[in-house]
């Protein structure tokens, strides 16, 4: 069961070592040579036929192909369902008379064609078109495999504008035919601003740069690099530049091609801002700022990382980018339990502790796709009993324990068995097979057939209502003695009252339903169970009901034919997370048509995962202790256009949880500024439900991206900028509050410097002509009160005259207290703080100037500090990660 990644192994991966000699002796040369007399060859419908028409747009989808076919007529869209092919041309051709047929009289236009003249009488494709039907029109019954595609050149480097280079195409099939396939075969540029290829695969340079051009035959395809040096610094005019690493090496091979010089490194102060955001979510401390540019280990930077990946923030800002990938979000969780939001906590909670354990992915990624409610020795009863009290651990650790975690599988968006091989493909491979549901996939190798035998593995998993055993769930409602008319949500509130008292209480629970049986009996008298067949994609068919858990075979084939591109996945998306793109991008696009832009790189990076035993620290070490990840975001004159390449950093928006922690953590006390990394209470990134909407802090986790959960696209999560997101950071109430807390920095030095903090939108009111007059009535008439006693009285206009007087303040300056001394190097030194709290850098000595003075001009020191941090926190600097 040989999954078909041979196409991409063959030709992606080994293209480096196809050369022109590639074509051997005994390659059946180009139809178009073949038939450009008559032949005696009769040729074959699916390697000559299909892919002619295809590349004559006949199956494309405004033609033939489409869902409603054109004038009567139908073909499968993009080809590869022969039978439907064959038997719709059966119908307009005339073997006794070829010249006849409607088909070969509608594509020369004799008879007029909505779509023109397809072919020209006396042409290779007339000939071959015409033998077939003459030969008696067979079609493909038994459809041969392609082993793969050999291309030359397999890369192209060319040295300027309009050089051309003519692509050749040999096709080599399973049973060692081959046969140069250039004519029937279709090209497509992924960039045509860098090349254009004719439809006969000649390939014409254009502007400076890389890109792919893309030939596709059967269900293959081979993508070939294209690429122009944008600078005459490639090959030995190349700069001796550092690499360090495997990663390092496999990036400047692709740039010295390229004539793209890597920026400098960055400086401490942007690596350890940068590597701090990336890995952990968090903010450094004005005290590690210090502590690592005083820092001259030579591996510092390497301790950095071994101390992020080691803090309770990393664990919770992974979890939260795989809950994104598994799809945990309260609106979508489906009544597996009494509180979806208590699920979703749940949820997170497993993740978390995987994650934090470093535990092997695949063993991570083996608990969502064997899980099971319950254990294979306990009984339904015994089940419930283990269910409640994990539902009375309010903190949710006691579900983390558990072995695996089915609520992957109760989603209302992952229910079908169709939406599932979508979702599964989606979150685990990073490829996209829901065009295959209707076609051929235009730009990969899967068929309709294939995603048809790929359902099945999905269709017997199910979420219970009543468990996995009815009669025991009903027998625990007779024991609860509740109404019996209750049913649904109401029935569900009423059993969560009482697991909560720590009653024992039916549970919902995944199942695997037992393969269906047949009503006929074999002759040993035993009911028949017929056979389900089913298929991983690319991999030979098999009986699923050979398998207890239907989902068992999908756990073999991720560790099996599809662990390089299982491992590719995981490993793309975090290389996402450091550099703003993946070496595929899209991240969640891993076809064929849609090549790495370094597939050396991408290979290292999958086999080393592999081979590290699914290791998720070591992508993250290996990435992040490379020179190409600390790289300088300030470019060169060769480097400055690049975007794919990885030659300096690219400066990318916080996403949404890390923002909102950034700016707590900038204005949050001394102590709580010190406890981010370790500490995660209110922390957005461990925010388990995917928080959409406007309540609580939902409303800005939404307008900054956060991925609502709620498709099968890693672009649910968004880094862009909007309007909305420069209004939240202006003048938002809950963005002012942060600044203006009680529990805050700015207050913290209010106590300081012996001055009140106002906040924003509570300047001193100007005081009324009669602001003493009214003082001094509040006062006689406290004095009167206290004469009478009257104690409720008294304090009723004490509280109002303190609030008088807090209202409009005190103004007059023999009124103000005495405030303590501040130094100018005192005050120097808070600047630079500021600097340090959300910047994360020293300040400019014009900087820090300019932050004095401001504070000077300002009506108190603690206004003008507060006006300064608005101003910080306004920067593209502070919102931006370089």
């Amino acid at each position: 069961m040989k999954l078909f990644f041979s196409v991409f192994a063959g030709c992606i991966l080994n293209c480096s070592l196809l050369t022109g000699q590639g074509f051997a002796e005994q390659t059946i040369p180009p139809i178009n040579e073949r038939y450009a007399e008559s032949a005696e060859e009769t040729p074959d419908f699916q390697r000559h036929l299909v892919p002619m028409l295809s590349k004559l747009g006949c199956n494309g989808r405004s033609c033939h192909g489409s869902f409603q076919g054109r004038g009567g007529f139908q073909l499968s869209l993009f080809g590869y369902d022969f039978e439907m092919d064959h038997k719709g041309l059966n119908e307009r051709i005339d073997t006794q008379d070829p010249a006849d047929s409607y088909a070969l009289q509608k594509a020369t236009n004799v008879d007029e064609h909505e779509g023109g003249e397809k072919i020209k009488p006396g042409s290779w494709e007339y000939r071959v078109f015409h033998k077939w039907i003459e030969s008696g029109a067979a079609g493909a019954e038994t459809p041969m495999k392609l082993a793969r595609l050999e291309v030359t050149p397999a890369e192209l480097v060319v040295q300027g504008a309009d050089e051309q280079h003519q692509l050749n195409v040999v096709a080599v099939w399973e049973n060692g035919t081959r046969e140069d396939v250039t004519p029937l075969s279709r090209f497509q540029s992924n960039d045509t601003s860098i090349a254009e290829v004719s439809e006969n695969g000649m390939i014409t340079s254009r502007s400076p740069g890389d890109s792919h051009v893309i030939v596709f035959y059967d269900n293959g395809l081979f993508a070939v690099p294209v690429i122009q040096p944008v600078s005459q610094e490639t090959a030995r005019n190349y700069p001796e530049v550092p690499a360090p690493t495997a990663v390092d090496q496999h990036v400047i091979t692709k740039l010295r091609k390229l004539g793209i010089v890597q920026s400098e490194l960055s400086t401490d102060e942007e690596f350890l801002r940068r590597v701090s955001l990336d890995i952990a979510g968090t903010l450094p401390t004005p005290g590690e700022v210090r502590a690592f540019v005083e820092d001259s280990s030579p591996d510092k930077r390497s301790q950095v990382i071994e101390r992020l990946l080691e803090s309770p923030a990393y664990s919770a800002w992974w979890s939260t980018r795989l809950n994104d990938l598994t799809g945990n979000a309260v609106n979508q969780i489906n009544n597996v339990s009494f509180s979806n939001t208590r699920v979703s906590k749940e949820w997170y909670e497993w993740i978390r502790k995987r994650v934090a354990d470093n535990m092997p992915y695949d063993q991570l990624v083996e608990g969502i796709v064997l899980a099971k409610s319950q254990r294979e020795d306990e009984t339904y009863t015994e089940y419930c009993e283990r269910m409640t009290k994990i539902y009375t651990d309010k903190t949710c650790e006691e579900f983390a324990e558990q072995d695996s975690l089915p609520y992957f599988w109760a989603r209302r968006n992952f229910q079908t068995s169709e939406d599932r091989a979508i979702g599964f493909a989606y979150t685990f491979l990073g490829i996209r097979v829901q065009c295959a549901q209707c076609h051929k996939h235009p730009f990969d190798q899967w068929t309709q057939q294939d995603f048809t035998q790929f359902q099945p593995l999905f269709s017997r998993t199910r979420y219970s209502q009543n468990g996995t055993d009815a009669s025991e769930y009903r027998a625990m409602l007779e024991e609860l003695d509740l109404d019996k008319s209750l049913r649904g949500n109401q029935l569900r509130r009423e059993l969560a009252t009482l697991a909560n008292k720590g009653k024992v209480v039916p549970f919902p629970a995944l199942v695997d339903n037992a393969p269906r049986t047949s009503t006929k009996k074999g002759k040993d008298g035993k009911t028949l169970t017929p056979n389900q067949m089913a298929r991983v994609l690319g991999g030979e068919p098999f009986n699923l009901n050979e398998y207890e858990n239907p989902r068992e075979p999908l756990m073999k084939w991720l560790r099996g034919d599809a662990q390089e591109l299982f491992a590719k996945a995981f490993v793309n998306r975090v290389w996402a997370n450091y550099f703003n793109r993946g070496i595929v991008e899209p991240t969640d696009d891993l076809s064929l048509a849609n090549p790495p832009s370094n597939a050396a790189l991408l290979d290292h990076l999958a086999q080393g995962f592999i081979e590290h035993n699914f290791d998720m620290k070591w992508v993250h070490r290996e990435i992040c202790n490379s020179r190409t990840y600390q790289l300088s975001w300030q470019a060169n004159d060769t480097n400055r256009l690049d975007e794919r390449n990885f030659s300096h950093a690219i400066p990318r928006r916080m996403p949404a949880e890390v923002a909102m922690d950034a700016i707590r953590q900038a204005t949050a006390s001394d102590e709580a500024n010190e406890s981010y990394l370790a500490s995660l209470d209110s922390r957005a990134i461990a925010i388990p439900d995917s928080a959409q909407g406007r309540g609580g802090n939902n409303y800005a986790l939404t307008i900054f991206g956060k991925s609502a959960r709620e498709n099968n696209c890693d672009c649910e999560r968004s880094n862009e900028p909007t309007l909305l997101q420069t209004l939240y950071l202006n003048n938002d109430n809950e963005f002012l509050s942060a600044i203006d807390s009680k529990n805050g920095w700015l207050n913290q030095l209010a106590d300081q410097w012996g001055e009140k903090q106002k906040a924003q939108a509570e300047q001193v009111a100007p005081r009324p002509e009669n602001y003493a007059e009214v003082v001094e009535r509040y006062e006689a008439y406290i004095k009167r009160l206290r004469e009478q006693d009257d104690k409720a009285k008294l304090k009723e206009v004490k509280s109002k005259l303190t609030a008088y007087k807090a209202k409009y303040g005190q103004q007059d300056k023999n009124e103000e207290p005495e405030q303590p001394v501040v130094t100018e190097q005192q005050m120097q030194e808070t600047v630079t703080t500021a600097y340090l709290r959300t910047l994360n850098r020293f300040p400019t000595e014009q900087e820090l100037e300019t932050g004095v003075e401001a504070i000077h001009a300002s009506s108190s020191r603690v206004q003008g500090m507060r006006d300064l941090l608005w101003a910080l926190l306004n920067t593209k600097e502070f919102i931006v990660n370089h």
